[in-house]
This record gives C-alpha cells, structure tokens and sequence, in this order.
C-alpha cells in the first residue's frame, strides 16, 4: 500500500492503548519504543491530548505520534518521539497526518517549541531544523543534522540550551 491519502487522526484513549504499542512494535526493530511509550503514560511528562493516531476508515490504528514535555535547559518544551506506522501503511502519508495532527495539537495549547532526533530529511518537511543553529544540544553525542526544533510560533526564538529528556529516554 504505497498510495497518498488523507487519513483520520484522532487524539489517543485508552482503547487504542494495545493498538499502540502493537504499531511501535511493528514499526521498529525492537519493541524498546513501544516499551518507551508505556513508560511515557506513568510519567509526569505525559500530555493528555498529546498522543495522537492516525486510522483507517474503519476506526483501526496504523499510525502513531506522540508529544511529551521536556526541557531546553530549564524552558519547557516538548519532544516528538516516537513516531510509527505500521510497515504496510508506509509511505501513505499516514505518519505525516499524525505528526501534523499532534503538531497542531501543541500549537492549540500554546505550547512553544518542539525537539525531535530523527532523521534529517523527513522532520524538515514540518518545520524543523537543526537544532544548533540556536545553540541546543543534548546530553550525548548525537549527528548535528539529527537534532532538530521547530518554533511553533515562527517568530519565537528558542532557547540555548542542552535539551532534557523524560526519565523513560534515559538519556
């Protein structure tokens, strides 16, 4: 299945909880993300509204991504991670739906910045950027161009500063 499309994306419930962990586990080559989002819910850096999927027509979970707090020094803001569809619905856009979903989700909050570490050529097409370029960094040593932020409001500069993960990244 390699066709574009709209896809629904909804806010996650706790009936898709299963559904969730079942995609992450799916999208990656171990089950450490899947694992990283149930840390995720029992941590002070969940978000509720911040976890979004995206769906098919009959309701069913392919996509996820999900937003939680973390720190630019001692700023608030969040992280974007992890994001999964699942491998026969890659390359539909259904990842993308889900990240602009969530996306859009902080920016209605009034939430001001997001880090992501991800692939270079695929977050840019959001909005973000390398993150150096405002002298954000992390705590381990990670490839310049893997380090990205976005403004949610473009004319808002981010802070300097090393990037503070939730305990459930270990890092």
């Amino acid at each position: 299945m390699n066709t574009t499309r709209l896809w629904n994306t909804r806010v996650e419930t706790d009936a898709d909880i299963t559904a969730v962990h079942a995609v992450n586990t799916a999208a990656f080559d171990t089950p450490a993300e899947a694992d990283l989002v149930d840390a995720l819910r029992a941590d002070p850096a969940w978000i509720d509204g911040l976890s979004m999927v995206a769906v098919t027509d009959d309701d069913t979970v392919i996509g996820h991504a999900l937003i939680t707090r973390c720190h630019i020094g001692e700023v608030p803001a969040l992280c974007l991670a992890p994001c999964a569809v699942l491998p026969g619905y890659r390359r539909t856009g259904a990842g993308s739906a889900a990240i602009r979903a969530v996306l859009d989700a902080a920016r209605a909050r009034g939430e001001r910045w997001v880090t992501v570490l991800g692939h270079p050529t695929y977050y840019p097409r959001f909005g973000f950027g390398r993150a150096s370029r405002y002298g954000i960094g992390l705590g381990i040593e990670v490839p310049d161009e893997a380090l990205m932020v976005l403004s949610l409001d473009p004319d808002d500069v981010p802070p300097a500063g090393t990037i503070r993960h939730p305990a459930p990244f270990g890092i």
